[in-house]
């Protein structure tokens, strides 16, 4: 039986080829970054000196080389390199490429499967390909852009090495550059700020960046160009942002720590490159609150007002002008005093419920509307602090027979550090009252 799956003849015509194309790399050693899988004592390295190179998962953003390392590696290894896409690919065309790759197994050769944006498999697709993996069918190869801790089956992750192929760095995408123009015979007609921005515009994405390059080599123009003509010729890459997706997270997150570390600038700077990727305000407005209420919390009671005040203002002025009523809450907030003692005396006061919900209250603060209520010890003894000296009883209002904890501790910051004055005043009356001093 024929191969399915054999590689098509190579092309007669003489056609031209996209730069991207042309410059693709045909070894290893001439991938340009990624220095953390292919360096000398890097995974796929000392994968390929052992003879031993497992299934792989490639996570990383798009153009950083994902494909043309899966490519190099079947070619390494002498293996048939198939490549599907998940996105176009559904469970008949799988079978098809499941058979061919056991009759090519058959016929003594092993199959590389490079599967391209493969979180897009539904868990139940993504299981298909285990017990090819367990018989050594294929030698699969996953690409993807989401995180795998959340996109991909435990099964698969546990039978693949995820390695994370990271963003081109500006000296990365200079070399890049430099092989391009040997390719093209010329150097760009840029000068070194205007450069420099081209590197920028390609936002760490090898692909993008020969586009670029593509676009500017064919212009006409006498002398170099500086960063304002290039700005004028060319649209700046669209910011790479998923709202639904990782990029989502990891950006909420950098900006949340940036408040929390007490930096307006760096709380800014993210929260402008969530607008600039399409977020929604009013997701930001509800999680700057959020932010008031774990990290400043009782330290600067107002914060959680200035950021219901700015989220108000927003709803009633729209985008983009009540955008900086939001970024003014989060300079508020990045300078405000922290705290985040009512949140872990919350989290605290949870686990305590959690361990002892089956506790009544004490009956001493328990109301008796009936006899028999009142003949069960139900308000007996009941102190009412109006009545005592200072306005204060030192009553417990813990089960009976539950250690009293220590869940709000202020720290000594802000607002706080008059709020730990009182907690300590009421600590000493209650231990002066109980006998406990």
């Amino acid at each position: 039986m024929t191969d399915l799956f054999a590689s098509d003849p190579a092309p007669t015509d003489t056609g031209p080829r996209p730069l991207a194309d042309r410059l693709r790399p045909q070894k290893l050693s001439e991938v340009i970054g990624q220095s953390q899988v292919l360096g000398p004592e890097a995974p796929l390295t000392v994968m390929l000196s052992s003879g031993a190179l497992s299934s792989l998962v490639f996570w990383g953003p798009p153009g950083v080389g994902k494909t043309t390392i899966a490519r190099l590696l079947a070619h390494e290894t002498d293996l048939h390199f198939v490549q599907i896409s998940a996105i176009f690919t559904g469970v008949p065309d799988l079978k098809k490429v499941f058979e061919a790759a056991k009759i090519r197994r058959q016929n003594g050769q092993g199959t590389l499967l490079f599967v391209d944006e493969i979180h897009r498999f539904n868990k139940a697709q993504q299981d298909g390909f285990l017990p090819h993996m367990e018989d050594g069918t294929i030698l699969l190869v996953g690409a993807t852009t989401e995180n795998p801790s959340f996109e991909l089956n435990a099964a698969v992750l546990s039978r693949a090495q995820v390695l994370v192929l990271e963003r081109l760095d500006l000296k990365d995408l200079e070399l890049l550059a430099q092989r391009a123009e040997r390719d093209l015979e010329k150097a760009l007609p840029l000068d070194g700020p205007a450069r420099e921005a081209l590197l920028e515009m390609a936002d760490g994405d090898g692909r993008a960046l020969l586009n670029l390059i593509e676009q500017v080599a064919a212009w006409t123009v006498e002398g170099k160009l500086d960063k304002t003509a290039l700005a004028a010729r060319l649209m700046r890459r669209a910011a790479q942002y998923d709202k639904s997706g990782d990029a989502h997270y990891n950006l909420i997150s950098a900006l949340h720590k940036s408040v929390r570390g007490s930096d307006p600038d760096a709380s800014l700077y993210w929260f402008a490159r969530m607008l600039e990727g399409g977020e929604d305000p009013r997701y930001l407005a509800r999680r700057i609150t959020r932010m008031a209420v774990e990290d400043i919390g009782l330290a600067d009671p107002q914060a959680q007002a200035v950021c219901l005040q700015a989220w108000e203002t927003y709803e009633r002025l729209g985008s983009p002008e009540g955008e900086l009523a939001l970024a003014q809450a989060l300079v508020y907030l990045a300078l405000a005093p922290k705290s985040n003692a009512t949140y872990t005396a919350y989290k605290g006061a949870r686990r305590a419920a959690k361990q002892t919900g089956s506790h009544p209250p004490p009956k001493h603060i328990l109301n008796a509307p009936t006899a028999l209520m009142k003949d069960q010890g139900y308000g007996k003894d009941y102190a009412y602090d109006h009545d005592a000296e200072d306005g204060f009883s030192g009553a417990n209002y813990f089960p009976d027979g539950m250690d009293r904890p220590d869940l709000y501790q202020p720290v000594e910051r802000g607002f706080e550090r008059d709020l730990k004055k009182r907690l300590d005043y009421f600590a000493r009356l209650r231990a002066k009252r109980t006998g406990k001093a």
